[in-house]
C-alpha cells in the first residue's frame, strides 16, 4: 500500500515530464553536428532549419563554368525528347539548372530499340500471324521450329540480331528491320553526333518528384537520359557497321568516334552509374573501332589519321574522381537525412522494399538529439579521402593493398543491444555511421577493375591502330612491338594488370595482342565471349567473325 501511495503522489509528475519533452524536441534548430570541412565536408548552402542542401551543394560543383551552349548533355537531351523512358519525365527544377525549358512534347525524337520492336515489329508479327508459314523465316531469317521444339521469343531474336548487327558489317538488304530502325532515328543521331562535338557535359542530379524534402534526396535521382544513351551508342555502331558494309569508311568513323566521344561525356557525370555506363559505351565504340580496322584494310596515312583522332580524345575520368564528385555527396546526404528525420530512414536505404521514412518529427528530434554525427561524418569522409588516395596510385597493386584496407574499415560488426543501450552520443553516431557507411559505399575492387579495363583497352587500341599502320607500309606486322616507336607510336605501353609489358604473337597476317587481365592470370588472350571463357584484354586481328545464337 506504501508503494501505491507513493506512485499516487508522483503521477501528476509524469504529464509535465512527457510536455517538458515535446517542447524540447520540438525547439527549433539542432545541436546535432557541426557544419564544416571535416564534418559535412561543404559548409553550404544550408536551408531553413541548419541543415546542408547536398543536392544544390553538388549540382553548383558539377555545373560550374559549364554554359547551355557548351554542354553536350543539353543537346542529348533535344535528340530524346521529354520522357526518354515514358512516365512523367524530370521535374522542372531538372531543366532549370540546365538553363533551357523542357523538349517539346511533340518532336522527331530518338526511337529506342524496345520501343522500336514494341511499337513496329510486335505489330507487325500480329499482322502476319494470319499468313503461311513461311512468314516466320521471312520475319527471322530461319526456319519456323518444329512442334517438338519451344517457340523462339521475338524480342530475344531481336536483342540477339541487333548484338550481331553491331559486331560486324551487314548490308540494309539483309537486316531490313535495322535499316529501318536506324532511318527512323537519322535524325536524332545527328543531333547526338552534334551534341558529342561539345567540350562540356553536366547533368543535373535532381530527385524524383515524389521524394520529400525530408528524405534522401541524391540517392532517389532519376537518370533516364544516361541509360538511354547506351541505346544510342548500340544505334551508332550498328550504323557504323552497315557504313562499313557499303564502304563508306569515313562515316563509319565518324559514327565510332561519336560513340566514343559519348561515352567520355557521360563518363564525367556525377555518379558510379554514370561512370559505368559510360564505361561500357566506350568498349562498345572500341570493340567497332577493331572491326573497322581488320575489314577496311584503310591506307597507311588514314589509320595514323584515326590513330591521332583517338589521341585527342579526352582521357576517361578515375574512379577516385568520381568517387569525390558524387558519391561523397550521396552518402553525406544520407546522413543528413536521416539527423533530420529519424532512424526510419535506415530501413529506407536499406532496400527498395523498406518502409518509408517515419513522419513523426517529435522522435526524430529525440533520436537525433541523443547522437553526435560529427563521428559519422567525419568517416565517411576519411573513408572518402583514403578512396581517393589510393586512385591516384600509379601501381595497381598499390592500388589495390590501399582498396582492400579501406573496405576492411568497413565492415565493422554492429554492437548487440546491450551495449547499443549503454553507449553516449559519440559512441552510437560512430555506429549509425559505420552502418550507413556500408549500405552505401561501393564495391571498391570492382569499380577499380571496371576503371582498370578501359584504360587497358584503350592502350591496345592505341597498339593496334599503329600495328595497323605499320603493316599498311611494310606490308607485315612487325616482330616486336618496339619497332612501332617511335614512328608510329611515342612509346609502347605496358599492362596496367601484370606490370609488364604486353602480350604480343606476330603470325603472317595476323597477330594476338593481349593484357592479363584484372584477375592477373594470362589465359592464352581469352576474353569473355571465348569458349572456355577468359578475364584477358585482348585484341585478335583479324576480328574474328561473331558466331550466329
Amino acid at each position: 500500500m506504501s508503494r501505491l501511495r507513493r506512485l499516487r503522489r508522483w503521477w501528476p509528475v509524469l504529464p509535465v515530464a512527457f510536455l517538458a519533452l515535446l517542447v524540447y524536441a520540438a525547439i527549433p534548430g539542432r545541436s546535432t553536428f557541426t557544419v564544416s570541412p571535416e564534418t559535412t565536408y561543404v559548409t553550404g548552402p544550408l536551408d531553413a532549419e541548419g541543415y546542408v542542401d547536398y543536392q544544390t551543394a553538388l549540382n553548383q560543383r558539377l555545373g560550374e563554368g559549364i554554359t547551355p551552349e557548351t554542354n553536350a548533355n543539353v543537346q542529348l537531351w533535344r535528340a530524346l525528347g521529354p520522357r526518354p523512358e515514358g512516365g512523367n519525365g524530370m521535374a522542372p527544377e531538372y531543366f532549370w539548372w540546365l538553363g533551357i525549358n523542357p523538349p517539346p512534347d511533340e518532336g522527331e525524337y530518338f526511337l529506342g530499340s524496345h520501343r522500336y520492336f514494341e511499337d513496329v515489329l510486335k505489330i507487325r508479327q500480329e499482322e502476319e500471324e494470319e499468313k503461311p508459314a513461311d512468314w516466320f523465316e521471312e520475319f527471322f531469317g530461319e526456319p519456323e521450329p518444329n512442334e517438338f521444339r519451344f517457340p523462339p521469343d521475338p524480342r530475344q531474336q531481336w536483342n540477339d540480331r541487333l548484338d550481331r548487327t553491331r559486331k560486324w558489317p551487314w548490308k540494309a538488304k539483309e537486316r531490313p528491320d535495322v535499316a529501318d530502325w536506324l532511318r527512323r532515328n537519322e535524325k536524332p543521331l545527328a543531333v547526338v553526333a552534334e551534341a558529342c562535338r561539345r567540350p562540356k557535359y553536366f547533368n543535373p542530379l535532381v530527385a524524383s518528384p515524389r521524394v520529400g524534402q525530408e528524405e534522401p534526396r541524391l540517392i532517389s535521382c532519376l537518370l533516364p537520359n544516361v541509360q538511354k544513351c547506351r541505346d544510342i551508342a548500340n544505334a551508332l555502331v550498328c550504323r557504323a557497321m552497315a557504313r562499313v558494309g557499303d564502304g563508306d569508311l569515313d562515316g563509319a568513323w565518324q559514327d565510332l568516334l561519336t560513340c566514343q566521344r559519348l561515352g567520355r561525356h557521360v563518363a564525367h557525370g556525377g555518379t558510379l552509374i554514370e561512370n559505368l555506363v559510360g564505361i561500357a559505351i566506350v568498349m562498345i565504340a572500341s570493340d567497332g573501332q577493331l572491326t573497322l580496322l581488320s575489314q577496311s584494310q584503310a591506307p597507311a596515312d588514314r589509320v595514323r589519321g584515326w590513330l591521332e583522332d583517338l589521341r585527342r580524345l579526352p582521357p576517361m575520368p578515375t574512379f577516385g574522381e568520381t568517387l569525390n564528385r558524387g558519391e561523397r555527396f550521396v552518402t553525406l546526404d544520407a546522413m543528413m537525412s536521416l539527423a533530420r528525420n529519424g532512424p526510419g530512414m535506415l530501413d529506407q536505404l536499406a532496400g527498395p522494399g523498406g518502409p518509408a521514412p517515419a513522419k513523426n518529427r517529435v522522435f526524430g528530434r529525440l533520436f537525433t538529439r541523443s547522437i553526435d554525427w560529427d563521428p559519422a561524418l567525419r568517416n565517411a569522409n576519411r573513408m572518402y579521402d583514403e578512396c581517393v588516395e589510393a586512385s591516384r596510385l600509379p601501381d595497381r597493386p598499390a592500388r589495390q593493398k590501399e582498396l582492400a584496407k579501406v573496405e576492411a574499415g568497413i565492415k565493422k560488426p554492429t554492437p548487440g543491444p546491450l551495449a547499443r543501450a549503454t553507449m553516449n552520443r559519440t559512441e552510437r553516431g560512430e555506429m549509425i555511421g559505420n552502418i550507413l557507411i556500408g549500405l552505401l559505399f561501393p564495391a571498391l575492387q570492382k569499380v577499380q577493375d571496371a576503371s582498370d579495363r578501359v584504360r587497358q583497352a584503350e592502350r591496345n587500341l592505341h597498339v593496334a591502330f599503329a600495328l595497323a599502320a605499320y603493316r599498311a607500309d611494310s606490308g607485315r606486322y612487325p616482330g616486336k612491338l618496339d619497332e612501332l616507336v617511335p614512328k608510329y607510336l611515342p612509346e609502347v605501353p605496358g599492362d596496367l594488370f601484370s606490370g609488364g609489358p604486353l602480350i604480343y604473337r606476330p603470325e603472317k597476317d595476323a597477330y594476338l595482342l593481349y593484357s592479363v587481365g584484372p584477375n592477373g592470370a594470362d589465359e592464352d588472350g581469352r576474353g569473355r565471349e571465348d569458349a572456355p571463357p577468359g578475364d584477358d584484354s585482348r585484341v585478335r586481328m583479324p576480328v574474328p567473325e561473331p558466331k550466329a545464337k
